[in-house]
């Protein structure tokens, strides 16, 4: 059937438009404040990370970024939102460590974190490390290590359900073919504290307890980095000292709804590493023995799929459950 030329006409003038109105919300975009939904309290860790970036992103995109807190369900309620939110780039997701373990801690998921997200940028990791208290005889990860075999299930470490200090603890028991003890804590807080009174032995927490480290009320053994931290680098790490390969950080991303365009991840993708690398937030990051990224959405996505499977093998062995 042979099309009227004023129909062919009107068809490509209609595809031009489309055309035209997809260039033009590429331009345009944002014409809005974005919200930035951090999963969890106001105060903690990923509440601070996120507002390091708020002023530098938001001048970069000349639209506000509005950091809201979500918390509740370790980080669920927050990223369910998101999961649900409209895909236009202007609900994000700060995601941790715990959003890709969040597969394996229970079956109450109402969102899949691969399929209903689209990466935008892995912004920093941030290290743990593996400090005792002075009363446990030993100076290095392969003391503890030696001791620990040698009174199996004796040595307890502090650590709250379902958290990183209990998942990096389990991570280095696997690897090291040791039983140590969990003692429960309800936050990272009280695990400290449980520490620093002797009632549990080891704590494996970022750089907050640095200061106790220095006063001699804590040991630091290492750090749980891949290289040597530029803010402790006398401190060896895990891996240095008899457990090749071992990494175990806490690291903080951003993530959109699935079928957020491609445009627009890129836009605020570029703003988001625009602020990462200045000079700046470089020397902040560093002074607190954080590694700056500052990935590709790509990068993310790759970072997200082996962190899923690399604790699903630990919350298995270590047959943890908050369900």
């Amino acid at each position: 059937m042979k099309l009227p030329w004023a129909a062919v006409g009107l068809a490509l003038c209609g595809i031009a438009l489309g055309w035209a109105g997809t260039d033009t919300h590429a331009q345009s975009f944002p014409i809005k404040p974005i919200r930035l939904i951090v999963p969890y309290s106001a105060g903690g860790g990923a509440d601070a990370t996120a507002r390091l970036f708020t002023a530098g992103v938001s001048e970069g995109l000349g639209s506000q970024l509005v950091v809201e807190n979500r918390s509740g369900a370790g980080g669920r309620i927050g990223a369910e939102l998101v999961a649900r939110a409209s895909p236009d780039g202007y609900t994000l997701l700060l995601v941790t460590t715990i959003f890709p373990v969040s597969v394996s801690l229970g079956s109450n998921l109402r969102y899949d974190p691969e399929k209903d997200f689209t990466a935008v940028t892995l912004l920093v990791k941030t290290p743990s490390i593996f400090a005792v208290h002075p009363s446990l005889p030993v100076n290095s990860i392969r003391e503890l290590i030696a001791l620990a075999k040698a009174n199996p299930g004796k040595i307890n470490y502090a650590g709250g359900i379902g958290s990183t200090l209990q998942l990096f603890t389990e991570l280095f028991k696997v690897a090291a073919k040791i039983d140590m003890l969990h003692v429960p804590y309800n936050g990272t807080g009280p695990a400290l504290i449980g520490v620093l009174s002797g009632e549990a032995a080891v704590i494996v927490v970022p750089g907050a307890l640095v200061p106790y480290v220095r006063s001699g009320r804590l040991r630091a053994l290492a750090i749980t980095s891949p290289q040597r931290s530029q803010a402790l680098p006398d401190l060896p790490t895990v891996a240095e000292s008899g457990l090749p390969g071992f990494e175990a950080t806490q690291w903080y991303g951003v993530m959109a709804p699935a079928g957020t365009p491609d445009n627009v991840v890129a836009r605020l993708n570029s703003e988001f590493v625009r602020v990462v690398r200045t000079p700046q937030m470089k020397a902040l990051l560093i002074k607190d023995a954080s590694i700056p990224i500052g990935s590709t959405p790509g990068e993310l996505a790759a970072h997200l799929k082996d962190e899923i499977a690399k604790w699903a093998q630990v919350v298995k062995l270590a047959r943890i459950r908050v369900d």
